[in-house]
C-alpha cells in the first residue's frame, strides 16, 4: 500500500468496525480542521478565542489536537465566535 487512501480502502474492506472508526475520525478532523483554519484566518491565537469563549486555553489546545472530543455546547460556541455554522445532512437517504 502506497497511500494513506490504499490502507483505508484495505482496512475497511477487511473490518467493518474499524471502517466506522476511520470515518467517525476524519469527520471529527475535518470540523476541527475548519476550526483552525478559521481561528488562524482571523488572527486569533487560542489564548484569544478561549477567552471569547469563556473556556480555559487549554481546552482549546486539547480540541485542535484532536486529544479531546468536546461536547456539542461547547462546540457550537466557538463555531458561533468563529462565525462558523455547525450543520447537519443525513448520511443516508432515510427510507
Amino acid at each position: 500500500m502506497k497511500t494513506w487512501d490504499d490502507y483505508k480502502k484495505h482496512v475497511k474492506a477487511a473490518d467493518p468496525e474499524a471502517a466506522k472508526d476511520i470515518d467517525e475520525a476524519e469527520e471529527i478532523s475535518a470540523i476541527v480542521s475548519a476550526m483552525v483554519k478559521q481561528r488562524t484566518s482571523m488572527g486569533l491565537t487560542q489564548r484569544e478565542l478561549a477567552s471569547m469563549c469563556g473556556i480555559p486555553q487549554s481546552s482549546v489546545a486539547r480540541i485542535e489536537s484532536c486529544k479531546t472530543t468536546p461536547n456539542l455546547g461547547t462546540l457550537l460556541t466557538i463555531f458561533q465566535h468563529l462565525g462558523l455554522r455547525l450543520t447537519v445532512t443525513p448520511s443516508k437517504p432515510i427510507l
